[in-house]
């Protein structure tokens, strides 16, 4: 590390690539983690949290960084690609020190972290020197800065709230509740175990689903897993049939079945038909609640249907055409009417005089690669999935289908950087 004295400030490192020394991109940074000195002066940064692909976070120790500024971060040598997890006394900045409440020694009242700045000392160590702090109001980082003043203060000026935590959990879910749950999935993973579990708990079972399903799949199963066993059926629930049944197979088969046996019987019955199937197959990849309907049914009808909110875009490109009953798995499949053709014919005309009854579907136990093609031949948003007694069993969409081809990392990485050098924890 460089001899010559310098200052940082979290927040503005927040995102940036990591770097090794040719230029390989390692992943990004998430958070910092110190260790309280107590008595003996202000917290030492021991290293950072990296976030590499698969939204996977682990620790690089501060002697591996031979670079850290509000531009870049570059790391030498090998550094442990287990999960990071938090030891003994180390905080996360940003999971644990952000939107903490203080109160200022010179007597002036109580404020609110928003920013932290670490000064590196002349042997290379890194100490948190300074708080970016707001008062007036209890604002979030997360939402950008509103009412109150700033101050920039010293460590030793402020002494912890110990009384509250950092942010009331149920606080922090009003302030953030126009989030998207992407957004929301973001800032929970900057938590600490704890911290996450606590908002998790406090989130809508709908709004939880929601941000469970943009999560990786050990957050999933953790956060899902900490709650009691009647409100994790209820969000299984509202989650999406294919996501649920994603979720439950990470889970032991007991207690899979146990949350199967508390959800409402139909919603239970959509998943364990999905769970049956390889995840490689088309039944694997399909969502068993597509837009059905009868042949009689108008256009209008149809359209009704799929102005729904609650539908992707994805979905809402064709209703698929069966003979009574029209909950999957249907009677006989007899084809496809798409949006555009919806939008071409009359409002009173009936969907039977417009299907398509050319598009070919897919067995349930039809590979990825027939289901991908098929998909690409035809430049088509969704595809419909039948059984071996030709009735319909769900639709593969291509949102779907793109989430399981492209690399795990797709959601955080956009170069697609392989991951080098990545290998132990020191200390």
């Amino acid at each position: 590390m460089s001899t010559n004295p310098s200052r940082v400030f979290v927040a503005r490192l927040l995102g940036l690539d990591v770097f090794d020394p040719l230029g390989d991109r390692l992943g990004r940074l998430r958070d910092v983690v110190v260790l309280s000195r107590g008595m003996r002066g202000a917290p030492h940064a021991v290293g950072i949290v990296v976030e590499v692909p698969g939204k996977k976070r682990v620790f690089v120790p501060m002697t591996r960084l031979t670079s850290m500024d509000q531009s870049q971060i570059i790391c030498t040598g090998l550094v442990n690609l287990r999960r990071f997890q938090q030891r003994g006394a180390e905080q996360l900045v940003v999971g644990g020190l952000f939107d903490r409440k203080v109160t200022l020694k010179d007597g002036s009242g109580e404020a609110i972290i928003e920013d932290i700045a670490m000064d590196q000392q002349r042997n290379g160590d890194w100490l948190v020197s300074k708080l970016f702090v707001r008062r007036g109001t209890s604002t979030s980082r997360l939402r950008g800065l509103r009412r109150g003043h700033t101050l920039l203060v010293d460590w030793g000026d402020t002494l912890p709230d110990t009384t509250t935590d950092p942010q009331g959990a149920s606080q922090f879910v009003a302030t953030h509740e126009d989030l998207k749950p992407a957004d929301f999935a973001d800032a929970l993973q900057e938590m600490s175990d704890k911290r996450r579990i606590e908002v998790a708990s406090e989130l809508q079972d709908e709004r939880l689903a929601d941000v469970l399903q943009e999560l990786p799949e050990e957050d999933q199963v953790t956060l899902l897993s900490a709650l009691d066993k009647e409100r994790a059926a209820d969000v299984l629930e509202e989650m999406d049939p294919d996501d649920a049944a994603d979720l439950l197979a990470d889970l032991p088969s007991a207690k899979a079945e146990e949350l199967l046996l508390l959800m409402e019987p139909d919603e239970a019955d959509d998943v364990r038909r999905l769970l049956q199937y390889d995840e490689d197959t088309a039944g694997g990849l399909m969502t068993p609640v597509p837009v059905i309907l009868p042949p009689e049914a108008t256009v209008a009808e149809a359209l009704a249907h799929v102005r729904s909110e609650e539908l992707s875009p994805a979905l809402a490109s064709a209703i698929f055409i069966c003979r009574p009953p029209l909950e999957t798995p249907t009677g006989r499949f007899l084809g496809v009417v798409h949006i555009q053709q919806l939008l071409r014919s009359a409002p009173p005309e009936q969907l039977g005089t417009i299907v398509d009854k050319n598009l070919e579907p897919v067995s349930d136990h039809a590979s990825v690669g027939e289901v991908s093609h098929t998909m690409a031949s035809y430049n088509l948003n969704s595809l419909p999935v039948v059984n071996s007694a030709g009735r319909l069993v769900g639709a593969v969409t291509v949102d779907d289908l793109l989430d399981h081809l492209l690399p795990d990392d797709w959601r955080t990485h956009e170069d697609g950087a392989p991951i080098r050098k990545l290998g132990g924890r020191i200390g």
